[in-house]
């Protein structure tokens, strides 16, 4: 199964567990654990993320993949008060669902079932993009074309927000503890803890001027780019 708008066959083989069952979205999508996950970072991560977009939500935004914890209902709050439009996307159907339980009721939110490598939208149609938790999660085919889509459908002058893994400093003692056992489980994630993501995605984030946030000695990133 390898069209562009099947669930990829590495999301049943190595996320089953994690997202595409009934009982993981029930038993992993819960705060403490999500925070217990990201070791204590969640509630900082999503701050930082929904501050990009801070009181200039008033256009399009879209959030490419869903995501555990309150990221969603509270950036689909506010949309909501500025007036805005909010497109949720994601390759799981049951994904989707779980955000429609979460937030309720949202005039400004649409969810759609779609494939992050070939977004159903025109060139240039979100004043932003949020990319949280996603690339990590994939093999580097794609990752470089989901990059690139977001890309594609991202106006000029608009904002495109990435929170995932980054590098860990040399001294920090995940690096060599937790980090070979948690690759097992997260096998897509080892390249984004060993090089930049501008590395391992040279032609899709190159000729842009990105800005970098560093948290929890490394291990987690913030990249923006307007340009």
């Amino acid at each position: 199964m390898h069209t562009d708008d099947a669930v990829p066959d590495y999301v049943e083989k190595y996320y089953w567990w994690a997202y595409a069952r009934p009982w993981a979205r029930a038993f992993f999508d819960r705060q403490w654990i999500i925070n217990l996950i990201l070791y204590g970072n969640y509630k900082r991560l999503q701050e930082s993320a929904l501050a990009e977009f801070e009181g200039d939500l008033s256009g399009r935004t879209i959030q490419v993949s869903c995501c555990y914890g309150s990221l969603t209902p509270t950036l689909a709050k506010r949309v909501l008060r500025d007036s805005g439009e909010l497109d949720v996307v994601d390759v799981l159907e049951g994904q989707l669902e779980n955000v429609k339980r979460k937030t309720g009721e949202n005039a400004a939110l649409r969810l759609a079932q779609m494939n992050a490598i070939a977004l159903d939208f025109p060139d240039h149609s979100f004043d932003n993009v949020l990319l949280f938790f996603l690339l990590h999660e994939m093999p580097q085919e794609y990752r470089e074309r989901t990059m690139a889509e977001a890309l594609r459908v991202l106006k000029p002058g608009g904002k495109l927000a990435i929170v995932d893994f980054g590098v860990p400093e040399k001294w920090h003692p995940f690096r060599y503890l937790w980090l070979p056992l948690l690759g097992i489980l997260e096998p897509f994630a080892i390249p984004m803890w060993r090089m930049e993501l501008k590395e391992l995605l040279p032609r899709e984030m190159g000729n842009r001027t990105w800005r970098k946030e560093s948290y929890f000695g490394g291990l987690f990133q913030k990249l923006v780019s307007t340009k």
